[in-house]
């Protein structure tokens, strides 16, 4: 049977226990914090808090016992994924902001890459792959994270054309929601690993598979139409006090 990167999927009873103790991925987290701190020494502003609570994400991710139990429920894999796209990508992109502007075609591109990113890896076959190989699972989770990051930054900078960061926020929610639906409303399975793991958890593999597609569907699309809205209102405050 093939054992993912975060382990075997976990007992219930001992879900509590099974933290991720790698000492690679905790150094790696170590030398992140320490090294942000550092760099955002004496700089004004909550850029060391957003920092902070992205590190703090990303602990809960991959250390926390989330990261096992993503190994038995596909719809804590969605809650692992969206806290790295969802959570850490922005608050990353918040304490490390980007100046200036993306060029506009350059901003497409990224939202476009990003889009295809979440799509292959939630398919079927490229998502068995990546929990079949330790080097694969850290391709996709960092191809997620990258693409994620680099997408907000560009999205919250501030000389980022409204329309264009509008129009991209909407297109994400609505790529976000057809794939939601699509995993919801799958009339079987899909994800072969996940097929015996549920049931400790009481759900059958296809209530696990819905419960993604409904996260996916909803709760996932909240950042960024709660981004949309935040840029919208900042134009309008900005167009009131210049009038």
């Amino acid at each position: 049977m093939t054992i993912p990167y975060c382990g075997a999927p976990p007992a219930p009873a001992d879900l509590l226990s099974a933290w991720n103790l790698d000492p690679i991925v905790l150094a790696l987290l170590a030398a992140a914090h320490f090294g942000g701190e550092w760099r955002l020494r004496g700089r004004s502003g909550p850029a060391r808090l957003w920092h902070r609570l992205a590190i703090a994400s990303l602990f809960l991710a991959f250390v926390s016992p989330l990261c096992a139990l993503s190994s038995a429920l596909f719809s804590v894999r969605v809650v692992h994924h969206l806290l790295l796209i969802s959570l850490a990508a922005p608050l990353l992109a918040l304490a490390w902001p980007q100046r200036r502007a993306f060029p506009l075609a350059g901003l497409s591109v990224l939202a476009l890459v990003h889009v295809v990113l979440v799509w292959l890896w939630h398919a079927p076959a490229p998502y068995a792959l990546a929990l079949s190989h330790d080097a694969i699972y850290w391709l996709m989770e960092l191809s997620l994270l990258g693409s994620a990051v680099w997408l907000w930054r560009g999205l919250l900078a501030p000389c980022a054309p409204l329309m264009r960061v509008l129009l991209i926020h909407l297109g994400i929610v609505a790529q976000m929601g057809l794939l939601g639906a699509l995993i919801t409303f799958a009339p079987a399975p899909l994800y072969a690993l996940h097929f015996l793991s549920t049931l400790p958890y009481g759900l059958s593999a296809l209530e696990d598979q819905q419960l993604a597609g409904l996260l996916m569907w909803v709760p996932a699309n909240l950042p960024y139409l709660l981004a949309a809205l935040l840029a919208l209102a900042t134009h309008l405050r900005t167009e009131e006090r210049a009038a």
